[in-house]
């Protein structure tokens, strides 16, 4: 069974770092593109950040920017996404998500992944 699991969420507040993981498990995810979005109460789920199944390249959303940095740990088949300078609006549910085939380019549409992780709650106080 594939699985993605995330974790490292928690309180934290305006200014500070959190690093979420992404633990992967049931099949590699060595070639696939791997990506973080989030999702705030209301509101629909946004592309955060995405990396290549290389770690050669990486894309962010221009709300986190200069903040947040995605990498890949391919021993431990693990994404992370360190988050610093966190905001108030930073404030959401956080998913990880893989591409379906190998070599697929990271995408900033939530509908290009097929795998998913159940989330992990982040929330920034003011």
């Amino acid at each position: 069974q594939v699985q993605l699991v995330e974790s490292g969420g928690g309180l934290v507040q305006a200014g500070g770092s959190l690093r979420l993981s992404c633990a992967a498990s049931g099949r590699t995810f060595s070639r696939n593109a791997m990506g973080w979005f989030r999702q705030a109460p209301g509101k629909e789920r946004e592309f955060v950040a995405a990396i290549s199944w290389s770690g050669a390249s990486t894309y962010y959303a221009d709300s986190v920017k200069g903040r947040f940095t995605i990498s890949r740990e391919y021993a431990k088949s693990t994404v992370y996404l360190q988050m610093n300078s966190l905001k108030p609006e930073d404030t959401a549910v956080y998913y990880c998500a893989a591409r379906t085939g190998a070599n697929e380019p990271p995408s900033p549409y939530p509908y290009e992944y097929v795998y998913w992780g159940q989330g992990t709650q982040v929330t920034v106080s003011s």
